[in-house]
């Protein structure tokens, strides 16, 4: 066990004869006291300011533990949110491809029925361009007949009378 200064305050020396000054002695011891008592203060002090240094470095290595869990956690947060951009822009990019298919499809169909109404019409133009061309032949048949031969001087009055009402 060591010494404490209340053990070197203590302390007695036996006596001889020609032994040391007791007076030197005592001012030695008391100055040994005071050093020892010194340095069991700064050991005392070293001792709380090392606690307090350990407790300082427990609580950072918890945060510092911590902050590791949160760094992990933001990160599984962020492939998490990764993951779920990349699926929701999958479903976009399918969903755009549907409407694109669909909008393709509907202006197919219409460009057909277009299609088919150019050709019905291009029939038509060809029934109503034969039944014209045919009333056309026969209106001509008609003024080149004979039957307008009759129509002589003699009817010229009639035909003014006529125009004229």
């Amino acid at each position: 066990m060591p010494l404490t200064p209340l053990d070197i305050h203590n302390k007695e020396f036996s006596r001889s004869f020609r032994g040391y000054d007791e007076d030197e002695v005592n001012e030695f011891l008391d100055q040994i006291i005071k050093d020892y008592e010194a340095m069991i203060r700064d050991i005392k002090r070293l001792e709380e300011e090392n606690a307090e240094l350990k407790e300082k470095l427990a609580h950072y290595e918890q945060l510092e533990e911590t902050l590791h869990k949160s760094i992990v956690v933001a990160q599984e947060a962020a492939e998490a949110l990764k993951g779920n951009a990349r699926k929701e822009s999958q479903l976009i990019v399918r969903e755009a491809e549907k409407n694109a298919d669909r909008i393709i499809n509907e202006a197919l169909m219409k460009s057909r029925a277009i299609l088919a109404e150019i050709e019905e019409l291009k029939k038509r133009v060809v029934v109503y361009r034969t039944r014209f061309r045919t009333l056309l032949e026969a209106q001509l048949e008609m003024l080149e007949s004979d039957e307008w031969d009759f129509i002589d001087e003699d009817d010229k009055p009639l035909l003014e009378v006529r125009e004229n009402a």
